[in-house]
């Protein structure tokens, strides 16, 4: 089974967090950025923050979509959670916190997408960034630590694997 489209981006978690969302949904939601530092991925509807342990190392974000059930996640998936997002425009933003967007998913159509948010090589990119700190001292230089970060042995992945599942909550209005 393929999926019917799929997105993948490269970001920079600024302050360890990474978002999803609707096109018009570009306002935040605190209670659900801080539900991401306890369940790595939250969301309140229109938005989904993807929390990271490091914030310099660039994750690779991919957004699959799938006509039917999305498969379950890959065996060696770190953790996942179920996850839905409202896109009222039909178009999905990913967004680095502090730098801005660095790509765009149009949807087949607007509506409802629910499906499952799983992550790999988060711990490993953590416990790397941990070990170039302890390694940095006077002597490295902007490019050399831009080199450590990435020099990652293990990249950071999250993938969100989506079905639509109805019209937009607005639609029903």
């Amino acid at each position: 089974m393929q999926p019917v489209a799929e997105c993948s981006v490269t970001a920079r978690p600024g302050h360890r967090i990474v978002e999803v969302y609707d096109a018009d949904a570009y306002l935040g939601d605190e209670r659900a950025l801080e539900a991401s530092r306890h369940h790595v991925v939250a969301g309140n509807g229109y938005h989904l923050y993807l929390h990271t342990l490091q914030p310099d190392i660039d994750v690779h974000i991919t957004i699959r979509l799938w006509d039917t059930t999305p498969p379950a996640p890959v065996a060696d998936a770190e953790g996942h959670t179920p996850v839905a997002l409202d896109s009222e425009t039909g178009i999905l933003v990913i967004s680095q916190l502090t730098l801005g967007p660095v790509g765009e998913m149009t949807l087949p159509h607007p509506g409802v997408y629910e499906g499952t948010a799983w992550w790999t090589g988060r711990q490993a990119a953590s416990d790397y960034y941990a070990q170039i700190l302890q390694r940095i001292d006077d002597e490295w230089t902007p490019e050399a630590i831009i080199q450590a970060w990435a020099a990652c042995p293990t990249p950071e992945r999250y993938v969100l694997d989506l079905a639509h599942t109805g019209p937009s909550a607005s639609e029903d209005d």
